[in-house]
């Protein structure tokens, strides 16, 4: 999903996932319409290292669709602490944008609000057609069989990043390849006020991202096959004590980073106090801190055993953002504009190669600006061993109530409480049942 997301602030209640009301351009009735041609509302996610870097990204191109079409584009770069919030109450307060970015794992779950704009056949062929985009990304993009909910703008997928020089130090000659390496490096690494690894321990979604990893690894899944909650597995609780346990037990995460939720491990990662980091496409946000590209290392993210690949050699949850549109905006043919404007050539190559993304466009994809070694190693990992979030109309509150099932874990591990399983086993039971009856 998102390249640096932060936690969705607040409990999702029921009522706003489930709400089927109308929203976007200020219009409450439902219809849409083009009473508004020469402006657009975008409330973009903060993709940067800050979100004033994001507006120096973002506002030449709007710029430039300005002078293309006439068209202005009021932008509001939304912190991802509130973006999922701020978008669900948008979906029932009638209140929102034109033209929005969404994680890619809430597609399912905004859809089922009826807020936002299907893409059906008629209106991908006004951005250029369906089949420009990779497979991987649309399957990100809303429940199997609908039409999509909204359009790859940013694809990304996670991979290990360490540092070359503290590496050396320890006498490691190569990056991990499986969790049992990882730990034995991380252990040689912890050391002098520095750490083996960085994490989110209070981000929810960065949580769900890797204790998802973990489960398909385990054989498991956090929802059956027909999409029902079955959070408390055998599988699935090893995979959220493999996780935590890399702070409870294994030491190798600081316990000030079971606070961390606004991205600090990869500053700490820049900064050399964390010698490994599990990120999506980081090289852009490293740089803005001054990390030079020769400085550290890019490899797959490890598995438990073997290579990474399909089934339980799943390493990496597809990732990254769309592009949606409120279906009763006051100005439809203009965001279906600026939609065609952002996913053309020219400005995924200007916009992924800003973020250190990948395009999920094929044609830009395989430009020359994408060929570099730290993309190889994303774009492999997102054709090979990569797996989609259960595309289900409860993912947003899965991400809320599991993440925050993990936070709290990690929060007794910092306090050095024993994290056993059934300590593990009884915070995920207690957020099944927050979720919706079937």
């Amino acid at each position: 999903m998102r390249r640096i997301r932060a936690a969705a602030a607040g409990a999702v209640t029921v009522s706003l996932l489930t709400a089927v009301t109308a929203c976007g351009g200020g219009s409450s009735t439902g219809g849409g319409s083009n009473d508004s041609p020469k402006t657009l509302t975008y409330w973009a996610s903060n993709q940067g290292a800050s979100i004033e870097v994001d507006k120096k990204v973002l506002q030449p191109e709007l710029d430039k669709f300005e002078k293309q079409t006439g068209i202005k584009v009021k932008v509001e770069v939304v912190p991802w602490s509130d973006l999922l919030n701020r978008i669900l109450t948008a979906t029932t307060s009638g209140q929102g944008p034109d033209v929005l970015n969404i994680g890619n794992t809430w597609s399912a779950s905004l859809q089922a609000t009826g807020a936002l704009l299907p893409w059906d056949a008629s209106n991908f062929a006004k951005i250029g057609g369906k089949d420009r985009f990779v497979d991987s990304a649309l399957g990100s993009t809303g429940a199997q069989g609908k039409d999509p909910a909204a359009v790859p703008l940013y694809s990304m997928a996670y991979a290990l990043y360490y540092n070359k020089k503290l590496f050396a130090d320890a006498g490691i000659a190569k990056p991990p390849a499986t969790w049992d390496e990882l730990i034995a490096d991380g252990k040689k690494l912890s050391k002098g006020g520095k750490w083996g690894l960085g994490a989110e321990g209070s981000n929810p979604s960065e949580n769900i991202h890797h204790t998802f990893v973990f489960a398909k690894q385990h054989g498991a899944d956090f929802f059956t096959a027909d999409g029902k909650p079955d959070f408390t597995s055998d599988g699935t609780v090893a995979a959220v004590k493999q996780y935590v346990d890399l702070m409870a037990k294994d030491k190798i995460i600081a316990p000030g980073n079971a606070e961390y939720a606004q991205n600090q491990s990869v500053s700490d990662f820049a900064k050399g106090k964390n010698a490994m980091l599990l990120w999506q496409s980081a090289s852009a946000n490293l740089k803005s801190q001054g990390m030079s590209d020769d400085a550290y290392g890019i490899a797959p993210v490890p598995v438990q055993s073997g290579t990474p690949g399909t089934g339980t050699n799943v390493n990496s949850m597809v990732a990254g953002i769309n592009l949606a549109v409120f279906k009763n905006s006051h100005n439809l043919d203009g965001a279906t504009k600026f939609v065609k404007f952002m996913t053309s050539d020219a400005e995924q190559k200007i916009l992924n190669t800003a973020y250190s993304s990948i395009p999920p466009v094929k044609t830009a994809q395989t430009d020359a600006t994408f060929n570099t070694p730290a993309n190889a190693v994303l774009k492999d990992t997102l054709a090979k061993s990569a797996a989609a979030l259960p595309q289900v109309a409860d993912e947003s509150q899965f991400e809320t109530t599991v993440g925050t099932a993990v936070k709290t874990l990690f929060a007794a591990a910092a306090a050095g409480h024993a994290v056993t399983t059934e300590s593990v086993k009884a915070e995920l039971e207690k957020a099944q049942q927050q979720m919706p009856a079937k």
